[in-house]
């Protein structure tokens, strides 16, 4: 998803590699609320109330995509990570902001990347309460997000059951569509060039849907599609054993007309892209009536696409024809 021209790095491990590398050396904390593998991490406060932590970082080479401007970026930083909050069903308090920053930055770049930090924050209801500087050859934005929740309200992406209804808040593939317009051109209306730039430039969260999904207490496991849709449907069938038929693939229509346009598949697009920052959930199907009521309630709508399986593949049925959903998606050193 993300435009790079870095050589591969790292003896040809991925991210997932080496963060699991990682894991092995670190000792595992005790009674830990949220292991290694989700989209946020969480301890224990006090009874029945933890402290909900995540973490991620944005840099300009693989990150940051042609004509995207430092406050989009900034905001972009933010949005990466309350997206995980969301997914969870948690609401941010506050963001620490840590800054790698080029020496051939102006005054005015500075105050353009606070701007962007500062109104991704306030839209979501957090403030940034601080952080660090250095100098850096790339421009790097660290983001960590704190918020707290009781520990029955957090959405894990262990729970699917075999039945369950797998429903996502929205269409995809409108951002990989204007990404490879920005990198190579294509043939695209006015109107649609707009729709598909804004997708790269300006992602949204889907805080107010998670946290009326929360509400409702019908989701059994959601996950963040910001690294595609394909790869949060493995992550969610390995995590619970489980596997997932798509019978509705939620293709935008941008996507499918610049798909047509340019002889792409939109099929492609919508589950390889990745960066759509919709949530992937399973349902228990008795509560999804409330389920479909409490997003529609703030302005939302949760979209059914098929459902968990004991078969453990994840397959796509459309028009009478089944075929497997590849296990590929963004990953950093892989994607180089």
């Amino acid at each position: 998803m993300k435009e790079t021209n870095a050589a591969e790095s790292s003896g040809g491990l991925g991210e997932r590699d080496i963060i699991e590398l990682m894991r092995k050396h670190f000792q595992p904390m005790p009674n830990i609320v949220v292991p290694f593998g989700d989209d946020v991490s969480a301890i224990r406060l006090r009874e029945n109330e933890v402290a909900v932590l995540k973490t991620d970082m944005l840099v300009a080479q693989t990150d940051v995509p042609f004509g995207m401007s430092l406050w989009q970026a900034a905001r972009k930083a933010i949005v990466m990570n309350i997206s995980d909050f969301a997914a969870k069903g948690v609401v941010p308090s506050v963001v620490l902001v840590s800054l790698g920053l080029p020496k051939n930055l102006s005054k005015s770049d500075l105050a353009e990347i606070a701007d962007g930090l500062n109104a991704g924050a306030r839209e979501y209801g957090a403030f940034v309460v601080g952080g660090d500087t250095g100098e850096a050859c790339d421009l790097v934005i660290a983001v960590q997000v704190f918020g707290t929740s009781n520990e029955e309200s957090l959405m894990l992406r262990r729970g699917t059951r075999v039945g369950d209804i797998l429903a996502v808040t929205g269409f995809f593939g409108k951002s990989a569509a204007g990404l490879r317009y920005l990198q190579y051109g294509g043939v695209v209306s006015e109107e649609a060039r707009e729709d598909l730039v804004k997708a790269v430039y300006m992602p949204n969260a889907r805080l107010q849907e998670s946290l009326a999904l929360r509400g409702s207490k019908a989701v059994t496991a959601s996950i963040d599609s910001s690294d595609g849709l394909a790869w949060c449907l493995h992550e969610l069938a390995e995590k619970n054993g489980v596997g997932f038929l798509v019978s509705t693939l939620p293709v935008a229509e941008e996507a499918v007309k610049f798909a047509r346009e340019n002889n792409l598949d939109s099929f492609e697009l919508a589950l390889y892209g990745g960066e759509e920052y919709e949530l992937v959930v399973t349902i228990n199907p008795q509560h999804w009536a409330d389920a479909e009521a409490a997003v529609a309630a703030v302005g939302g709508k949760l979209y059914r696409i098929g459902k968990a399986t004991s078969d453990k593949r994840v397959l796509l049925e459309v028009e009478g024809k089944k075929g497997e959903i590849e296990a590929r998606g963004y990953e950093h050193f892989k994607n180089c």
